[in-house]
């Protein structure tokens, strides 16, 4: 069992940010949410968190920037990115480059709120 921890969710979309909110919660966790990259490079700097969660696409910095920036400061620090896009979108493949970028996990949307939950669990524990 993982103790309650601080997650910071990125997204843009409030609908997916509202999701993850409330499967996190549900969860036990404590959340910040940021709606960009910039907000989420803000609230990291401003909030103790144990894992962060970033979309890839997001206008003012991308995830892969917010990734970045994040582990120059905080090595350690579990990292998941999520999208929706596709998986071969002119043989780019977002998540792959983030894992680059040094993301722990990656999830492509929709995953289920067991899946979510499964792996921020093992990335805590």
């Amino acid at each position: 069992m993982v103790s309650m921890c601080t997650i910071l969710v990125v997204d843009d979309s409030d609908s997916i940010r509202n999701l993850l909110q409330l499967v996190l919660e549900d969860a036990g966790h404590t959340c910040v949410v940021a709606e960009d990259g910039r907000k989420g490079l803000e609230l990291f700097h401003s909030h103790k968190v144990d894992l962060v969660i970033t979309d890839i696409y997001m206008p003012e910095a991308d995830g892969l920037e917010t990734i970045m920036g994040m582990r120059r400061e905080k090595p350690d620090l579990p990292i998941i990115a999520i999208t929706g896009a596709g998986n071969a979108m002119d043989n780019f493949q977002p998540l792959q480059v983030a894992n680059a970028f040094g993301a722990n996990a990656c999830m492509s949307k929709p995953f289920s709120n067991a899946e979510l939950v499964e792996t921020v669990n093992k990335l805590l524990s």
